[in-house]
């Protein structure tokens, strides 16, 4: 079904992700079980610097919804640039875009990329919702592991399509999980598996901005030539502090969310 409005967006964008990520729908009622209240920090994407499915192209549907563009990131050990937009209702999620900056790669990376970007249909990447369709083309088991050599970033991307990697609890809206290790130790408790690459709290006060995440769950995936069980989605947990205007910081740190992106990385 497709929708165009921002709140009919934003409410399928959370099905999809909880459809392949019932972990976060878990630790949500968990939350409201404990009295607390849940508000999105932001919302993740991610896609290609291709020109037809570039950061700019997915930020379209929240542009027109009034979003405004936050800020820019650089990570250049995963090849990646992001941007982050804003609204000026602050009860609304940010949206965090990053994508892959394909020249960096090899002519194999963007050949396979490339051609599954051509099976996209003609305009179907102008749809309202286009960032939570889902995979618009088709991609093999073999695809999958070649891309999967040189970034993971990229096979994830090709096996999950576009739908949001991670949506975040805006911590400072909590009551009883106000302080992020506590958290962390109440999700630990629970039996729920933390990203500790950097350490489980990524950020500091110091930078105003402190984030911790699950790791992103195992689903099986339908490819052209088979199944494949892969890590999915994520849950994510982001604190911010008060800059010296007395405003909340509402940017990111590059090198927290460099941490945070390895969330999804298989083996872990």
């Amino acid at each position: 079904m497709t929708v165009k409005t921002l709140p009919a967006l934003l409410d399928k964008m959370w099905k999809d992700y909880i459809e392949i990520n019932p972990l976060a729908q878990k630790i949500s009622d968990l939350f409201v079980q404990e009295g607390e209240t849940i508000q999105n920090d932001h919302i993740a994407l991610r896609t290609f610097n291709h020109p037809r499915v570039s950061v700019d192209v997915m930020a379209r549907p929240f542009i027109q919804a009034g979003y405004t563009y936050g800020g820019d990131y650089h990570f250049p050990e995963k090849k990646l640039y992001a941007k982050h937009y804003q609204h000026a209702d602050t009860t609304l999620p940010k949206i965090f875009i990053s994508e892959l900056k394909l020249e960096e790669f090899s002519p194999a990376l963007n050949k396979t990329v490339n051609r599954l970007i051509e099976e996209i249909p003609a305009g179907k990447e102008l749809e309202y919702d286009f960032v939570s369709g889902g995979r618009p083309w088709n991609v093999s088991i073999q695809d999958y592991n070649e891309l999967m050599k040189e970034s993971d970033y990229a096979a994830w991307v090709a096996a999950f399509g576009y739908r949001p990697n991670h949506f975040t609890v805006f911590i400072n809206v909590l009551k009883k999980f106000s302080d992020i290790v506590f958290l962390n130790d109440y999700l630990k408790g629970k039996g729920f598996k933390l990203n500790a690459s950097g350490g489980e709290v990524k950020g500091s006060k110091e930078v105003c901005l402190e984030q911790s995440s699950t790791l992103a769950n195992n689903i099986e995936v339908s490819f052209a030539d088979g199944k494949l069980t892969i890590p999915a989605c994520y849950y994510e947990f982001a604190k911010r502090y008060p800059l010296t205007d007395g405003k909340l910081y509402q940017g990111f740190v590059a090198a927290s969310a460099d941490k945070i992106f390895e969330s999804t990385r298989q083996g872990q």
